[in-house]
């Protein structure tokens, strides 16, 4: 089984400040775009990639969608090389209670696979996860990024590809939004919600199973699925 774990929210919390300010100063630079001024996106960009948040910004500003489309690549690499600067040294106080435990009992199993699906452009999770000291969970190679696709719901078979083609009913998607189970949902995977995240249970019922810590989570990656 590929399990596909986003991140924020599920594998940390509390990380995304300096996350947030590089994508708004990459959108200063690439645009001329002063973000402080704009309304900034409330609890709405929860699940949503890097690319589709700048743009909600940008529109937001007046930018067309000719000049977003065409300065995306852009507005990326400056946010990615910008993060490298601003990444704290030592993220692991932002883990979510117990999820190296999860992620160590996982990864001992032959019949487990691990990979991500997150909203994250993949140099800034990468970085994320490796100063948290999860880093090495998640193989090189394998995963689902918004710097593969601004869309979520693309992110699921992306990321099955990488694995080696393992089908939608051969994987779980593990995240903390409704956006991360309206995802795995699009590509016909199956999905756990955590409620480490925003949303409390009652928001995240469209999942396949709710797990509120870390040894339930645990329970339902080696028992239940």
């Amino acid at each position: 089984m590929l399990v596909l774990f986003d991140i924020d929210g599920t594998l940390l919390a509390n990380a995304s400040r300096e996350h947030a300010q590089a994508i708004h100063e990459a959108i200063a630079e690439v645009h001329g775009v002063d973000v402080a001024a704009l309304r900034r996106p409330g609890p709405e960009v929860a699940g949503r990639t890097d690319g589709e948040i700048a743009r909600i910004l940008l529109t937001r500003a007046g930018v067309g969608p000719g000049r977003i489309d065409a300065l995306a690549d852009a507005v990326r690499e400056r946010a990615c090389a910008r993060y490298c600067e601003l990444c704290p040294p030592d993220l692991t106080a932002a883990r979510v209670p117990g999820i190296a435990s999860v992620l160590e009992a996982l990864s001992a199993r032959d019949d487990r696979a691990l990979a991500l699906v997150t909203g994250n452009f993949e140099p800034v999770a990468r970085l994320k996860l490796k100063r948290a000291g999860l880093g090495h969970f998640f193989a090189a190679g394998q995963g689902g990024f918004g710097s593969d696709a601004e869309d979520r719901a693309a992110l699921p078979a992306v990321a099955r590809r990488r694995a080696g083609g393992v089908s939608p009913r051969n994987a779980v998607v593990v995240g903390d939004t409704p956006r991360d189970i309206a995802c795995a949902r699009a590509d016909g995977c199956r999905v756990i919600a955590v409620t480490s995240g925003p949303y409390g249970a009652d928001a995240l019922g469209g999942a396949d199973a709710v797990a509120e810590d870390a040894e339930a989570l645990t329970a339902l990656l080696t028992d239940g699925f």
